[in-house]
């Protein structure tokens, strides 16, 4: 099942991932990215064999660092924390067993991404915008089976993803979103931070192509798409500075 091997769960997690993990729960309402309690993230500690994700059913405003669950990432078994983890943990674990290369995950019902994902269609590259974050266009899985859906169906939405990349990181790392067809948005980076950034981009170039679809647009001509691309990614990246202070 996994291209990584998880270590046995042991060691206590970070206090810094766990303050991670909470402001990117905490930023999904205020990117209005979520109605009500519809969405989650989470983080993975590979060396501890674990991950910290939001709780089932909380509201965002009453959410704090120690409602947080910790989950083992081989066997998906609860290690830490009094509540139910997010319902969506299994397709969280899914996808962090399959790709090495993924550090935090994000799952939203944000509109327009939805609605790509309820017509079941990928949201198409039409401009740079899309282009500086994704290699191509965002894709959507296909229906899960009646099989899928009756026996380990959260875990089973993220296989469907899984399979949906060919279970290939590289592609994962280089278009970090996926459709879940009838379902939704997930998304994912080298952190939670990063993973609920995605998310955001994801939205927004979903209903930049919703409105451009509506006025006709084409698709633009690939050297610029890839131009993009390769000054934010790559050996060869050249946008932005390094943090400072």
């Amino acid at each position: 099942m996994s291209t990584a091997e998880p270590h046995a769960p042991g060691g206590a997690v970070s206090s810094a991932l766990r303050r991670e993990v909470l402001e990117a729960n905490l930023r999904i309402p205020q990117a209005g990215l979520a109605t009500l309690t519809w969405g989650n993230v989470s983080a993975v500690d590979r060396v501890a064999g674990v991950f910290v994700i939001k709780p089932s059913g909380v509201p965002y405003d009453l959410l704090r660092e120690e409602h947080l669950v910790v989950v083992a990432l081989e066997d998906g078994r609860v290690v830490e924390g009094d509540l139910r983890p997010s319902t969506d943990t299994e397709t969280h674990r899914s996808l962090y067993l399959a790709f090495p290369s993924i550090g935090g995950v994000t799952h939203t019902h944000s509109t327009h991404a939805v609605s790509f994902a309820q017509a079941r269609r990928p949201v198409p590259v039409l401009g740079t915008t899309h282009a500086d974050t994704f290699n191509g266009p965002i894709p959507v899985t296909a229906d899960l089976t009646p099989e899928q859906c009756a026996r380990d169906y959260e875990f089973n939405t993220g296989q469907v993803i899984v399979d949906l990349l060919g279970r290939d990181d590289r592609r994962a790392a280089e278009v970090p979103a996926a459709l879940v067809s009838g379902h939704g948005p997930f998304t994912w980076g080298a952190t939670a931070t990063k993973s609920l950034e995605h998310a955001i981009i994801c939205e927004a170039v979903a209903q930049m192509a919703i409105h451009s679809l509506a006025l006709g647009a084409g698709t633009p001509p690939q050297h610029l798409l890839d131009r993009h691309y390769t000054r934010k990614h790559g050996p060869d990246a050249y946008y932005g500075n390094p943090v400072t202070g």
